[in-house]
């Protein structure tokens, strides 16, 4: 499929065909019928795999590079210090996956059984999947555009072997994409616990930021906590420790405003 317009309406707009915008475009004749608009089946097959997953935790960040992806794995693991907590890490960072090497998982493949793609394990309890582990090279580029980017993240939580899970953390990129569109539609039968944003003191962050807050009310997507990284330094010659003046107090109003 080609990708769509920048003004598509979208497949359920009444618009949705009719537009000057859709002039040209390749699915125009499908969406002017209508049957774009149809429910895709597979959020039902996604909610029935869910059955088996206790809770599901987004984490976002509006910013790259704000050690999202390390938050994700130091909660997966210490989540799974607990032996009896089945937890699940999943890598939706499809253009660039870090979690294969923060989790020391570089090299590894999914195997396929009857059941599906069977996650990578790090523990007997914590399990990690990844587009990284699919790729030849970790030096691979993933060159895709979204309705690819979207039926992959798709595949992963229709066709993944979890089992019984009590944690499914999923690690995004950055921003509010095609990634973040996808995996909220994908698993709202299924219910989301809620997110966790990732960020850090500097007002360039904070900014991108509050564009995450403002997706999170427009989706309905509970906001369970705001973690601030890099908040301090300790100077590797005197030992002193920094401290960044806080700045989360500047985002409570947005976080708590009434929906």
């Amino acid at each position: 499929m080609e990708e769509v317009p920048h003004d598509c309406p979208g497949a359920d707009s009444a618009q949705a065909g009719r537009g000057t915008s859709c002039q040209g475009c390749p699915n125009q004749r499908l969406c002017a019928s209508g049957a774009g608009a149809a429910p895709d089946p597979a959020i039902e097959e996604i909610k029935e795999k869910m059955k088996t997953v206790k809770h599901k935790i987004l984490v976002l960040s509006g910013k790259g590079g704000v050690g999202k992806s390390t938050f994700s794995a130091h909660l997966a693991h210490g989540l799974a210090e607990d032996e009896n907590t089945q937890v699940a890490l999943l890598d939706i960072d499809i253009c660039g996956p870090s979690i294969p090497k923060i989790m020391g998982l570089e090299g590894e493949q999914v195997h396929q059984s009857a059941s599906g793609w069977s996650p990578v394990y790090v523990e007997d309890n914590l399990g990690v999947m990844s587009v990284g582990f699919l790729l030849s090279s970790p030096d691979d580029a993933v060159i895709w555009r979204g309705p690819k980017k979207n039926g992959m993240i798709k595949q992963f939580l229709r066709d993944v072997d979890w089992g019984d899970v009590d944690y499914l953390l999923v690690d995004t990129p950055p921003g509010t994409s095609d990634e973040h569109l996808s995996v909220v539609q994908y698993l709202a039968a299924a219910h989301i616990d809620g997110a966790v944003i990732v960020t850090t003191p500097q007002e360039i962050s904070l900014q991108d930021v509050r564009k995450e807050i403002s997706f999170c009310r427009k989706v309905k997507l509970p906001i369970i906590g705001v973690v601030e990284n890099m908040s301090g330094f300790v100077c590797p010659r005197c030992k002193v420790r920094a401290v960044t003046e806080a700045s989360l107090s500047s985002l409570k109003p947005q976080i708590h405003q009434p929906r």
